[in-house]
């Protein structure tokens, strides 16, 4: 099973909006850019809604045979670990094996020992085509990379093997996810990541490495877009390279997690995809739900009710829904209006606050990321949010739809450099 040069992961909290996403992909393919879709899910998400894998293979089937879609779809089992991937096997035809968690953790030093032999050939100065300064590999460094990462390779290989027993070899994508960690991996780690990944016999088809600055939920990049940049390019060259030395999978391509709403870096990635013609897979989460609350702000009435409530739970729980995504948020209570001034607030500057235009003097990207992890309120109101949004689809999903094509999919992919 082969995931093409591009694709595009898009999270659904609620399983409502896969037609309305598969809509903005359409829109791409009709301007002539081939983008396969990839709902993801977290077990996690999972839990919290009360839903279960089988929801995301029935939407995402759902969605196809009622656009006619005729091209590769997969259903992704998101940030997946030994202890959870059971519940996917079934389901799903794409695997996020994270790996995070065991990053730092001690691998037998008789295995280290193994690693840095194994890479003898590239001690010295190592020249990679399309990086502008060699690489430097020292048995010294890399024996830190094995202290570092290798343990969190042997995890990879044994989740990827119990997939394998399970699903059957070349039955489903493989993607290896590095980034919910403290430190961005460099273009050194990441080759010799890729080479113990190889190692493991990981026929990975996608990682989801580290990047220097910020990639929190529903907002921009934070940090230096020229020197992503710089890395994303790198990174990209150490793929090529790694494909070559080791026997990875031709179609190996970088992952971009947390992608959605990362605007500013979006023209950086255009550019680098065009000049090396390499592929792409991003995801993103919870874009398409805080859409369904611009949605329902819009309609008014007891559906702006519904959001204005849902903003003042997440206000009085903030503490308790924040913990679990500490590493990848930035709220500034401070900026936060107070219940009393959102009760006061008409559909449209409640709409003007949440939507993700950052020209807009009203928009409060601390709102913004507030409801981003206030899904939970939303689940635990249950029939009461889901007539909401089925008696509302067609404003909800007009707003999916062009979320995802117009800022996510069309500066990704489509408009020309001379247009940024």
């Amino acid at each position: 099973m082969n995931l093409p040069k591009y694709s595009f992961g898009m999270g659904d909290r609620f399983a409502h909006q896969g037609r309305a996403q598969l809509a903005a992909v359409v829109k791409a393919r009709e301007l002539g850019v081939e983008v396969a879709p990839v709902w993801n899910k977290s077990n996690r998400e999972h839990l919290i809604v009360g839903s279960h894998p089988e929801s995301m293979r029935q939407e995402a089937d759902s969605a196809v045979r009622a656009l006619g879609w005729t091209g590769p779809y997969f259903v992704d089992a998101d940030h997946i670990g030994l202890k959870t991937v059971d519940r996917f096997l079934e389901p799903s035809d794409f695997f996020t094996i994270d790996v995070a968690d065991f990053i730092g953790k001690p691998a037998p030093e008789a295995d280290i020992d193994a690693f840095v032999a194994a890479q003898a050939r590239f001690h010295g100065k190592l020249n990679v085509p399309g990086i502008d300064r060699p690489l430097l590999a020292s048995p010294r460094g890399l024996a830190a990379i094995g202290r570092k990462y290798l343990a969190a390779v042997q995890e990879a290989g044994r989740i990827y093997r119990h997939i394998a027993a399970a699903k059957g070899v070349g039955n489903f994508v493989a993607e290896v996810s590095m980034d919910e960690t403290d430190e961005p991996q460099t273009p050194v780690d990441l080759l010799f990541i890729l080479a113990a990944l190889a190692a493991e016999k990981v026929p990975l088809q996608t990682i989801a490495p580290k990047f220097t600055g910020r990639f929190n939920k529903g907002v921009d990049y934070v940090g230096d877009a020229a020197q992503f940049e710089r890395e994303f390019s790198d990174d990209i060259a150490v793929i090529a390279f790694a494909i070559g030395e080791f026997g990875l999978p031709a179609d190996l391509k970088l992952s971009v997690h947390s992608g959605s709403d990362k605007f500013s870096i979006y023209a950086p990635i255009r550019r680098t995809l065009r000049r090396t013609g390499a592929g792409l897979h991003l995801k993103t989460a919870g874009t398409t739900w805080l859409e369904e609350l611009i949605g329902l702000a819009a309609a008014g009435g007891s559906a702006l009710s519904t959001v204005k409530e849902i903003y003042r739970q997440a206000l009085e729980h903030i503490d308790a829904l924040c913990g679990p995504y500490a590493a990848v948020i930035d709220i500034d209570r401070r900026m936060l209006p107070s219940i009393g001034a959102v009760a006061d607030w008409s559909g449209e500057q409640f709409v003007a606050a949440l939507r993700h235009d950052q020209r807009s003097p009203s928009y409060n990207p601390h709102l913004r990321q507030l409801l981003h992890v206030a899904y939970k309120i939303a689940a635990r109101m249950g029939d009461r949010y889901y007539a909401a949004v089925e008696k509302h689809e067609a404003i909800i999903a007009g707003n999916v739809t062009a979320n995802l094509f117009e800022r996510h999919l069309k500066p990704l992919f489509i408009t020309a450099d001379s247009d940024t």
